[in-house]
């Protein structure tokens, strides 16, 4: 295994359009010029049409040989149609994670939607009218989605890719009223008690660049016109380096020799 570490790019809230068709390849171009793997955490689309998928899974044709890894957005439910827009992803090379981990190059990733309900003490709780309890039990459900991804993960570099925010810090810019419905503190809790090296997310236009949780792990907000606003005229990408995990026989080896 190189000991070069693994470059993962990410971007979120593409909104592709029917008429998107050229506005995106320039993205996805140096994407693959410069980094391993290309996270896209959700609004891949913009109304959930499989014809907005088509153009985004043409646009993605430039990236060549590039691992490209997604979590779908509230955009993409919108009219229902979200297992018609992962199917034609999953046909042009793009895995969809929706509670799924994967590894890649010695660094694993784990991802899923998430979901609204608000931030520390201001978390909406389960209380009152059933329609209430419906929507925390889908932040609730989206949190052991990660969970349960995270802790598959057998190698130590854990990364998470999210649509909405585990935390308040990087959607702070926006309107205070709309904050609980642009994420939950109930996805901060998993990526501290499995040490995410990184977290990524997207949803707050609005929001702040970078964050961190309570236990210190890295939050990157890389909503498309937050990096636009961000970063002028360079390419929106957002770009870290994650050291990679040798493979499992020589992490054997080694602790073999370290007893002798």
């Amino acid at each position: 295994m190189s000991e070069t570490p693994l470059r993962v790019a990410a971007v979120a809230d593409l909104h592709c359009t029917r008429r998107g068709q050229g506005s995106l390849q320039p993205i996805f171009a140096q994407a693959a010029a410069t980094a391993d793997v290309l996270l896209l955490a959700g609004d891949l689309t913009d109304y959930g049409l499989p014809e907005e998928a088509q153009v985004l899974a043409r646009e993605l044709a430039g990236s060549g040989g590039l691992t490209v890894l997604a979590v779908l957005g509230n955009h993409d439910y919108e009219t229902g149609k979200a297992e018609e827009v992962c199917a034609i992803l999953s046909e042009a090379g793009v895995k969809v994670l929706d509670g799924d981990a994967l590894e890649v190059g010695g660094v694993g990733f784990a991802g899923c939607k998430g979901f609204g309900g608000g931030f520390g003490q201001r978390t909406l709780e389960p209380w009152g009218e059933e329609a209430v309890k419906r929507f925390v039990r889908e932040a609730v459900d989206e949190a052991l989605k990660l969970e349960r991804a995270l802790a598959r993960l057998q190698v130590p570099q854990r990364v998470a890719v999210l649509h909405y925010a585990p935390i308040q810090a990087t959607v702070e810019g926006e309107p205070p009223a709309i904050h609980p419905f642009l994420g939950s503190s109930r996805l901060e809790e998993p990526l501290n008690r499995y040490r995410a090296v990184a977290c990524f997310h997207g949803h707050a236009h609005r929001g702040m660049a970078e964050g961190r949780t309570s236990a210190g792990v890295p939050v990157y907000n890389v909503a498309l016109p937050l990096l636009r606003r961000e970063m002028g005229d360079a390419v929106p990408l957002r770009l870290i380096e994650v050291p990679r995990t040798p493979p499992l026989d020589q992490r054997l080896h080694d602790r073999r020799a370290v007893g002798r």
